[in-house]
């Protein structure tokens, strides 16, 4: 969309951060092939709509249940002559995941410098202060197929030194755990409401790979609980992430008519 000036002229709409969040969480997609993008999240699920529509033609989406769908549908529930690809019922998907056919982005309630995830309690496991949603499929998901995160809110609550229970698996675990854990461990990128951060470090330690626009390096260094790699040069080496093109704003928009992204993602 784009407004008008008082002389008629059309004026470009401006990408807000929410728009470079989901193209943030599209770009994690790139190159992956014909692959079962797992979504969860506004941002994330737009983002795989918006890869499919622009450089992953590919990737396979479902309808949220047990359908994979031929079309890239906007967020909410398909209609009823939507065109079905394909039939993935819940038991059929542990074969997509220990064949490593799969992209998930899940969202961590913690994460610290190597990678682990927590999803399943705060506080000590037998008695915790916080019963979150359990260890789910993290455990899986992390050793056979690549996984990346999405934090809508960045803040030292999630991004901690150390999680208080492991369910998906870090760098430094894998590598402890031998062969059975590291041989498919792959991690992708994280992407956060105000960055995007990865492990494309010599240890694998998370390393700051961009900020957001209006976003200051410092304001991501304080909303982490543990030091993030800079670059070599420093932190004015920190680039900034991508904004969405006129026709990505434009498929942004198609895709969610209802700008659910912004709810997630206020302005």
């Amino acid at each position: 969309m784009s407004g008008t000036t008082a002389t008629g002229t059309a004026q470009p709409r401006v990408a807000r951060r929410a728009d470079v969040c989901a193209l943030a969480c599209a770009e994690a997609f790139r190159g992956e092939g014909e692959i079962l993008a797992s979504a969860f999240g506004t941002a994330p699920a737009l983002g795989a709509r918006l890869a499919r529509r622009s450089f992953a033609p590919d990737l396979l989406l479902s309808d949220g249940e047990a359908m994979l769908m031929a079309d890239t549908l906007p967020l909410g529930p398909a209609p009823a002559d939507a065109v079905v690809e394909g039939w993935l019922p819940f038991r059929a998907v542990f074969d997509v995941v220990a064949s490593g056919r799969r992209h998930v982005i899940m969202i961590p309630s913690q994460l610290d410098a190597h990678g682990n995830m927590n999803i399943s309690a705060i506080g000590q496991h037998a008695r915790p202060k916080a019963q979150l949603i359990g260890t789910r499929g993290a455990p899986g998901n992390t050793v056979n197929h690549r996984t990346s995160y999405w934090v809508p809110k960045h803040s030292p609550r999630v991004f901690v030194e150390k999680v208080d229970v492991v369910c998906g698996v870090g760098h430094d675990r894998a590598r402890a755990a031998g062969p059975a854990a590291s041989r498919f461990h792959r991690l992708g990128r994280v992407v956060t409401d105000l960055a995007v951060l990865d492990f494309d470090t010599p240890d694998n330690r998370m390393r700051l790979a961009s900020v957001h626009p209006g976003v200051s390096v410092d304001e991501v260094l304080a909303a982490t609980g543990f030091p993030l790699v800079l670059p070599e040069a420093g932190a004015a080496a920190v680039p900034t992430t991508p904004q969405p093109s006129a026709a990505q704003l434009e498929l942004l928009d198609l895709l969610d008519p209802k700008g659910l992204r912004y709810r997630e993602v206020p302005a």
